[in-house]
């Protein structure tokens, strides 16, 4: 197979793999459409696993890069137009879907292709971690505070936590399983940790970008210690 053979292959899965997560997002703003932040939620945490099919299919990295910037420009043009709705569709004032695109594009910046599992851990600490705390947070009954006016909850702030943590235990896993190096367990408890307390200030969407920066810049760095 040659190699734009093999990139086409990896745009394509990587576009199937959107579009299915877009049908979703319609479906399920269709379905609720009362809860705007549930199909939100299922754009978010449905982008994640872009990173684990790219680096499955090679796709190149001024590709990859390539593709994210063009998802943040258009994630800033339908923040302003809401041709999507079922994306922006929230009672408050965020930049959340401009900054996730952007923080992957400085991700893939950073760390592809040479390290993808870093690529993988900062995203899908916040896709995941994030998507899942956002839905569960707003569901069940607990404890909350408020910081710089953004309301956070013990059940958020935990399925944050737990699900980042189970994020980084899979990747680890997968490094041993493809003869990668990955942090030890106790660096992973650190980093899901971090990613947590990030999470914490979320003003105009910023922990979008700080969190899967961290999340990243942690795991490269704990795995070389």
């Amino acid at each position: 197979m040659g190699w734009w053979q093999q990139q086409l292959i990896g745009i394509a899965a990587v576009l199937v793999w959107l579009a299915l997560v877009a049908s979703l997002v319609l479906a399920v703003r269709a379905r609720w459409p009362q809860r705007g932040e549930w199909s939100r939620k299922v754009a978010h945490i449905g982008a994640g696993p872009v990173v684990l099919i790219a680096w499955c299919f090679g796709v190149d990295r001024w590709i990859a890069i390539s593709a994210a910037l063009s998802v943040t420009l258009l994630a800033a043009f339908n923040h302003r137009r809401r041709l999507l709705p079922g994306i922006e569709d929230i009672d408050r004032a965020s930049y959340g879907t401009v900054a996730y695109g952007a923080s992957i594009a400085l991700l893939l910046v950073g760390w592809w292709p040479q390290q993808p599992l870093t690529v993988a851990a900062g995203v899908l600490v916040m896709a995941c971690g994030d998507g899942l705390a956002g839905l569960v947070g707003s569901q069940v009954a607990s404890p909350t505070w408020q910081i710089l006016g953004q309301r956070r909850s013990l059940a958020g702030t935990a399925t944050m936590a737990l699900t980042s943590l189970g994020v980084l235990v899979a990747l680890a896993g997968l490094a041993a399983a493809v003869g990668q190096q990955a942090p030890p367990t106790a660096a992973l408890i650190a980093i899901a940790t971090a990613a947590a307390l990030l999470e914490q200030v979320a003003i105009g969407g910023l922990d979008n970008l700080t969190v899967p920066l961290a999340a990243a810049w942690l795991w490269s760095r704990l795995t070389l210690a």
